[in-house]
């Protein structure tokens, strides 16, 4: 039964509930776009490579809540000085994970399953660790709604495993759920040190 949630079923929710919501966020995906234009500039989307299922790369699409500012050196400034108040609102309302939703579309991604990471992770991962690619990775997941950046990479990790193993649509439902509760409340957006995820080391 799990197999076939998994290959049939999942996919089929998933392309009529990313084209629901869509359309219904239409106006506020235009408008975000136009803030992110005004106030941090060109590009509006923020774009890169992901592994996705079996760690086959996609192009994630994002909108961007970070400057590219850099000091005299031309280097970028750390995470937590790019992201200024409006960014850190469009992440703590996940508002820059709507462009994610044509990512679903194209089958790129699900609704829910492990967050996509980056491409230079894959090498670093234990066997166990690298059994989240055995779903498609999703725009929310098992990790997102258990304290987000609050964790651990380790507790992540584990918590995406647990996912794949239990994967189901009463599963779904409940990451859905409890998806709107930890947006609306904003818990877990960020690291313990206010600022985003330190990078994996493995």
């Amino acid at each position: 039964m799990q197999r076939i949630y998994v290959i049939y079923v999942k996919r089929l929710l998933d392309l009529v509930a990313a084209t629901l919501v869509l359309l219904l966020t239409f106006p506020i995906i235009l408008a975000v776009a136009i803030l992110v234009r005004i106030k941090i500039g060109s590009p509006v989307l923020f774009r890169q490579p992901r592994p996705g299922r079996d760690g086959k790369t996609f192009e994630l699409l994002k909108f961007r809540s970070m400057t590219n500012t850099c000091d005299q050196n031309g280097e970028l400034f750390p995470d937590r000085l790019r992201l200024g108040a409006f960014g850190q609102r469009l992440r703590s309302t996940s508002l820059d994970e709507l462009p994610e939703l044509f990512n679903v579309l194209r089958g790129d991604m699900s609704l829910v399953g492990p967050r996509p990471l980056l491409v230079e992770y894959l090498p670093l991962y234990s066997a166990r660790q690298a059994r989240r690619h055995e779903v498609s990775p999703g725009i929310t997941g098992w990790a997102q709604i258990h304290g987000r950046n609050s964790l651990s990479w380790s507790e992540k990790f584990e918590l995406d495993v647990w996912y794949v193993d239990h994967v189901s649509f009463a599963t779904d439902m409940k990451v859905m759920w409890r998806t709107l509760l930890t947006v609306f409340s904003g818990r877990g957006v960020n690291a313990p040190d206010g600022g985003t995820m330190p990078p994996f080391t493995g």
